[in-house]
């Protein structure tokens, strides 16, 4: 029986290696009921400023948006990373988060993770070296099985946009005041939320704090 609920476990990643000013910039598009829309505006804004980013993808958002997905999966500028393949929080037990139920057992634990990591794998021509779980939340038996099957559980130390609730000043509030070694978790599927234009205000004050950003594969090893 799993021992611990929520944003930790066996192996998850949460923050960047001390001691520097990197920050990793995360965003995820959950596709299916959470969302299957496209920040263009944000994508935009990381292009023209050259920050890049790591884009946690679910399997549905893939199926929406096929072409997006090939050109955002082309450009150095973002890491693709496994965002599962229902969106579902990561539970042996059947356990929920945010009203969404999670998987029920090891054998969906399993599937959430490598159904998605196939797609990716297909599409990108490597598997992915990162995941994380509809809703971020894992429990500690679930957490080994990401391990296992050859991923990092990434979760995060900054709530950039609240799942994509939070205003645009909300939005820069936050993420303005992430200190070095952040990961940053926001979301790239709700283009009618605040996040667009909230990172846009942020990302020029830490790039005047002396911060960078990277992708998680740049820092994460």
């Amino acid at each position: 029986m799993p021992r611990s609920w929520g944003f930790d476990g066996p192996g998850v990643v949460h923050a960047l290696p001390k001691g520097k000013r990197e920050i990793a910039l995360t965003f995820d598009a959950c596709g299916g009921p959470g969302g299957s829309g496209y920040d263009q505006p944000l994508i935009d804004f990381l292009r023209k400023r050259e920050v890049p980013a790591t884009l946690f993808i679910n399997s549905r958002w893939i199926e929406a948006n096929p072409s997006l997905f090939r050109r955002l999966a082309a450009e150095p500028l973002f890491e693709i990373a496994n965002h599962g393949t229902r969106h579902r929080p990561l539970s042996v037990t059947g356990r929920s988060a945010y009203g969404i139920p999670g998987t029920r057992d090891a054998g969906e634990v399993y599937d959430e993770i490598a159904g998605n990591r196939a797609e990716l794998t297909r599409l990108l021509g490597a598997p992915p070296h990162f995941f994380r779980s509809g809703t971020a939340y894992c429990d500690d038996v679930a957490a080994r099985i990401v391990t296992d099957l050859g991923e990092r559980f990434a979760s995060f130390s900054v709530n950039g946009d609240g799942g994509a609730t939070f205003t645009p000043e909300q939005v820069r509030t936050t993420v303005a005041s992430a200190p070095g070694g952040s990961i940053v978790i926001c979301h790239m599927n709700h283009p009618e939320g605040g996040t667009a234009q909230g990172i846009a205000a942020a990302v020029p004050k830490l790039l005047a704090r002396g911060h960078t950003f990277v992708r998680l594969s740049d820092a994460v090893h």
